[in-house]
């Protein structure tokens, strides 16, 4: 049997539509340029250019400096995908059916479920922020109205909200097809204008601003800072950014043509790419503290004071697409495929879509009056941190106890002799090394005694959780061996 081709009698309904089955090579469409746009998409969104711009100006440290951590993390997080995507590309399958063979065919859907929150509310708050530049272009031409809110939003504010959540919803339901090409036109698109906003800021800020660059953050705090210590805290910020990409990389990579193709995209889209944008973000905020005398994280603040029609329109545009890519990247379609996994005989990816956007509408209407004021971006970024161990089991399972050899058919029964049925669909092993990981990296975000360690809380949960379950799993036998009894 090929490795993408399923024996339909012999698998169970319950786990198994079309939108989970193994994906044939013949019908994958997706190479390196895809790829590179999945990371181009995450990180020239606004959020993603605010980060990096707040990094130059919170540790103190020369501008060079900060921009190699930034480059470091990109290599680092370029090494874990390639990991976390490998077995997508062989197979075929989504992150939460990848799953299955480590945590259960039934325990799966705990890992995918807790996936799926994070991004369903994510996908809420950025659809909102989203709005905020379709309301920044409609204000551009017709004004603010006349002051009327409703749970915190104005009429225009309103209107732009309705027209993204429209709007992604259309993108979503015309088929992957069209997000593929919705991602390829709106990275090449971000990066030119932020290239034209450097160049703007670099002409008027002179020729003496590149030479500043090296001292002008170090001076900009009077605070002594621990260099190596600051350089860390910088790459574990950066990693724990990606993250949540990270861990259900194989949603994507089922695509792909060959893992080849899938490297040369992390290349490209991670290390080189990040090293572009972050020069890119280096220049401009060093260049908003030249001519403004304060630092400007947020792009459109920096369009703002540019005070140009033309390009605050231009720039509308663009910080809508670019934020919509990552939303369609990292919150909408792991959702969908985390809700068809829980119930595949009855939600299709495109029913899990839908589903994901009727939730996040409220979370997104709700952003601004509710859940901005009562903190709970801090419960989801708890959740973002108990995902953590998932990686390392993924990971440790695939590459060291399946010895990169999984079942495809296996993947899809819920026989009680299967390969991963374990005990009633559930590794309790896996749970167990799962819990016991958990319980530090969510201690990073809540223990404000260690909370020295929340940049790098992430990439330690990831690990202990592979060291725990390499522990606890019993013979290290490769798939052959777990199947002598089925």
């Amino acid at each position: 049997m090929k490795d993408s081709e399923l024996n339909i009698r012999q698998i169970d309904p319950t786990l198994y539509n079309e939108d989970l089955a193994p994906i044939p090579h013949t019908k994958r469409t997706w190479g390196w340029f895809e790829i590179f746009n999945v990371w181009s998409n995450d990180i020239q969104s606004l959020f993603g250019y605010t980060l990096a711009a707040s990094l130059f100006l919170t540790y103190g440290l020369n501008g060079w400096a900060v921009m190699a951590a930034i480059i470091l993390a990109g290599f680092i997080v370029m090494v874990l995908v390639n990991l976390s995507g490998r077995p997508s590309v062989k197979y075929g399958i989504p992150f939460p059916v990848l799953s299955r063979a480590s945590m259960g065919v039934r325990g799966a859907n705990f890992p995918a479920m807790l996936r799926g929150i994070v991004g369903i509310f994510w996908y809420g708050v950025q659809t909102y922020f989203a709005s905020t530049a379709v309301t920044l272009l409609i204000t551009a031409f017709y004004g603010p109205g006349d002051g009327t809110t409703f749970l915190g939003l104005s009429g225009v504010a309103w209107l732009s909200f309705v027209i993204v959540w429209v709007f992604q919803i259309a993108i979503f339901c015309s088929g992957l097809r069209h997000i593929q090409r919705f991602l390829n036109c709106a990275g090449p698109l971000v990066y030119l204008v932020m290239i034209g906003l450097m160049i703007v800021v670099w002409t008027k800020a002179g020729d003496q601003l590149l030479p500043a660059v090296g001292s002008i953050f170090s001076s900009s705090s009077g605070e002594s800072v621990n260099p190596i210590g600051a350089f860390f805290a910088i790459v574990g910020t950066m990693v724990a950014y990606f993250a949540a990409v990270v861990i259900n990389f194989g949603d994507f990579t089922r695509f792909v043509r060959s893992e080849k193709e899938m490297k040369l995209g992390n290349l490209l889209g991670l290390p080189l790419n990040v090293a572009f944008f972050s020069f890119i973000a280096l220049i401009i905020t060093a260049g908003t503290l030249v001519l403004f005398g304060e630092p400007l994280t947020n792009p459109t603040e920096i369009v703002e004071r540019v005070d140009s029609v033309a390009l605050t329109i231009i720039a509308a545009l663009t910080f809508f697409a670019a934020t919509v890519g990552i939303n369609l990247v990292a919150n909408f379609i792991p959702p969908a495929y985390d809700l068809a996994n829980l119930f595949p005989s009855k939600i299709s990816f495109r029913i899990g879509g839908l589903i994901t956007a009727t939730i996040a509408f409220f979370v997104g209407a709700l952003w601004v009056s509710v859940i901005s004021q009562i903190g709970v971006p801090g419960f989801v970024n708890a959740l973002g941190a108990i995902l953590a161990p998932f990686y390392g089991i993924l990971v440790v399972d695939y590459y060291l106890i399946k010895k990169q050899d999984l079942n495809m058919e296996q993947l899809f029964s819920s026989s009680p002799d299967g390969a991963y049925h374990y005990a009633k669909g559930w590794n309790t092993r896996a749970i167990a090394a799962f819990a016991l990981a958990a319980l530090f990296s969510i201690s990073t975000v809540l223990v404000p005694a260690l909370s020295s360690l929340g940049g790098y809380g992430w990439l330690i949960g990831a690990a202990l959780g592979g060291l725990f379950y390499w522990v606890i799993m019993p013979g290290k036998q490769s798939l052959a061996a777990l199947q002598t009894h089925s």
